[in-house]
């Protein structure tokens, strides 16, 4: 016990002759720690809010969009060469036993008046289905009726942020809001949802009845997209195939031909969700390993500048009787130490990384306990794995070529 503790005290005494020298070798160390820290942390965040996204789109959703996904051997996006109709909806409705809601949705945008208060807004039309769909309440009134769809009235829901912009001081149930100079009633104001997987802001709509927009405001026969919801969780893959074969016979499309639209899941956007958080992921750690190897590579080279300037001070320890394991190991911890001081400092770093992303970007971090022992581990293997070879050159040295040496 005192022969290690002897040790680290003259490893510490070593490195604190030099501090600013101990400092810049182990800034290396600093950074790849600060980006390891940073990125289990900011990428557990970005996960944690991408699940809370797509879980605010609705529950066991689907989004059947019209357009080919392929033509001519060029990809396509989505919504053209539209072929989705309002007989494809009321059929889904009807033969789709898997799903328990369906709309038919529609979008675009449009300036919003009310008094002297106006608002560039998104317009979304549906059905009554809409919200038990994307699992979305009201925060006061109600939500338009079946009946307002089939007759296109000029009623609304509105978002939370477009209440807000429109009416801060007033209750916007009951009040007119002009829609492209057309005059709309409130009804109802949705529950706020927040930022969308895209960093959107969800709250910024306005939802009317589907034919409404359809006929009144866009003057269009086309459906935007079909929005479902299955009966349960398990049955998403099952619904999946049903939309895909009813849509498919209904748009008598052949064996070996491209679908005419395309169908997304929740779990396939969590999945590509997860997929661009683990290319972040994967850039930041391949940041942090260059930083690393450079900080290893920095405390090889200061260890053995060291070894050359303390050569004598190794002959006159190994002249009392110190042996080259007592040399080896002194230098070994000295490189250690100094690369988890560095870790040490990076941990720290990358905690205040995560806190300034989470103050400023908006994200959920996640300082995780596991993230701070993989730190210190990386950076004690990095000082083994550099430190050894100085210690070896140390403990190998002639003692009487080591007290000649000036």
């Amino acid at each position: 016990m005192t022969k290690t503790t002897n040790i680290l005290k003259v490893a510490f005494r070593a490195l604190g002759r030099n501090k600013l020298r101990s400092l810049l070798t182990a800034l290396g160390i600093i950074i790849g720690v600060a980006c390891v820290v940073a990125t289990i942390g900011i990428g557990e965040g970005a996960r944690i809010q991408a699940e809370n996204n797509l879980r605010s789109l609705g529950t066991n959703f689907l989004m059947v969009f019209p357009g080919t996904t392929t033509a001519g051997g060029v990809r396509m996006g989505m919504g053209s060469n539209s072929k989705l109709s309002e007989d494809d909806v009321e059929a889904v409705k009807k033969e789709v036993g898997s799903l328990a809601y369906v709309s038919a949705t529609i979008r675009t945008a449009a300036q919003v008046i009310y008094g002297n208060q106006n608002w560039s807004t998104s317009i979304q039309g549906g059905e009554v289905d809409w919200p038990l769909i994307r699992s979305w309440n009201l925060s006061s009134g109600q939500f338009f009726t079946d009946a307002d769809n089939k007759a296109a009235a000029k009623v609304c829901v509105l978002g939370q942020t477009v209440a807000t912009t429109l009416f801060p001081n007033e209750e916007p149930v009951g009040k007119t809001i002009r829609i492209r100079n057309i005059p709309f009633r409130v009804v109802g104001v949705l529950e706020p949802k927040g930022g969308s997987t895209m960093g959107q802001d969800q709250d910024d709509l306005i939802v009317a009845p589907y034919q409404t927009v359809r006929k009144k405001i866009m003057g269009t026969t086309a459906v935007g997209a079909i929005l479902a919801s299955a009966a349960s969780d398990d049955l998403v893959p099952r619904a999946q195939e049903e939309l895909t074969a009813l849509l498919r016979q209904r748009h008598k499309i052949g064996r070996g031909q491209d679908d005419d639209f395309m169908i997304r899941t929740q779990t396939e956007m969590l999945q590509q969700a997860e997929e661009q958080s683990r290319t972040m992921s994967a850039l930041l750690w391949s940041i942090a390993g260059v930083s690393l190897l450079v900080g290893g590579i920095g405390i090889m080279n200061i260890m053995l500048v060291s070894v050359t300037e303390r050569t004598r001070e190794i002959g006159v320890r190994m002249a009392i009787g110190a042996k080259g394991g007592d040399i080896r190991a002194q230098f070994l911890v000295e490189a250690v130490v100094l690369a988890i001081s560095g870790g040490a400092i990076g941990i720290g770093v990358g905690i205040g990384i995560q806190k300034l992303v989470a103050r400023f970007a908006g994200w959920p971090v996640s300082v995780e306990a596991n993230a701070i022992s993989l730190a210190f581990v990386f950076s004690a293997l990095v000082g083994i794995t550099f430190g050894f070879y100085p210690a070896l050159k140390a403990s190998r040295l002639d003692p009487i070529e080591a007290l000649r040496y000036e």
